[in-house]
């Protein structure tokens, strides 16, 4: 059963390595052409996403927290 565990928390830990390489990746991308990114506008999206976290107030705040903690390596 810890080999399973091991095995899916590695599988999420690479795809999450990932993940975190290609936001940089679009949003230099978006800077620089100026089009969109898989059809997604990806500026427009992260401003919504924190204006989101600005409107909730402490519910935004504690999410706010555990995204900033996916960021953090450990």
């Amino acid at each position: 059963m810890e080999k399973v565990i091991n095995y899916i928390t590695g599988f999420f830990g690479g795809l999450m390595a990932i993940m975190m390489a290609i936001i940089p990746v679009t949003i230099l991308w978006y800077v620089l052409t100026g089009g969109d990114v898989w059809g997604m506008d990806v500026i427009t999206n992260l401003t919504a996403l924190i204006n989101n976290f600005g409107t909730s107030g402490f519910t935004g705040l504690i999410v706010l927290v555990l995204v900033a903690g996916l960021f953090i390596k450990k």
